[in-house]
């Protein structure tokens, strides 16, 4: 397992289906702050508090500017389904080939298990990696610590 990409390094770019099998290319949200996250599976206990915790707040991040984007190696079907569920107003995208690619470009799959890592990143308008921190599968992140970090990013 390789270790996560940290502040300062270029954010390995991307294109990958959203719940809606739309495309969705990092490149082309330059311009603005990016708050990858990156959750084990749809559906699971921790993952669902911690997204419906950023549903919840979502305003706050749009009021920062930032766009977020979930990361998970689960299929654009059930990405659906969990989407049209919980409401979730943000894109959720779907890691699942090759598998996890992403998650091991930013240095946050789990190969033993298949699934990516607890890990975010605050990618900066100019595409480099402005913080980054990753969590154990059994702890949930704290929301609070990412609008500080964008905020903090943003001057505000």
């Amino acid at each position: 397992m390789s270790d996560p990409i940290t502040a300062g390094a270029v954010a390995p770019d991307f294109t990958l289906q959203d719940q809606y099998g739309r495309d969705t290319a990092l490149a082309d949200l330059r311009g603005r702050p990016v708050l990858v996250v990156f959750y084990p599976l749809a559906f699971s206990g921790v993952c669902s508090g911690e997204l419906a915790d950023l549903s919840e707040r979502h305003s706050e991040f749009e009021e920062l500017g930032a766009e977020v984007l979930a990361v998970s190696v689960d299929s654009v079907f059930a990405l659906r389904t969990w989407s049209d569920r919980e409401g979730f107003p943000f894109a959720l995208l779907s890691d699942f080939w090759p598998h996890g690619g992403v998650a091991e470009a930013y240095g946050v799959l789990d190969p033993r298990r298949g699934v990516a890592r607890r890990g975010t990143f605050l990618v900066g308008a100019d595409g480099v990696v402005r913080w980054s921190t990753v969590s154990p599968a059994s702890r949930p992140r704290d929301t609070d610590e990412y609008l500080a970090r964008l905020r903090e990013h943003a001057g505000a």
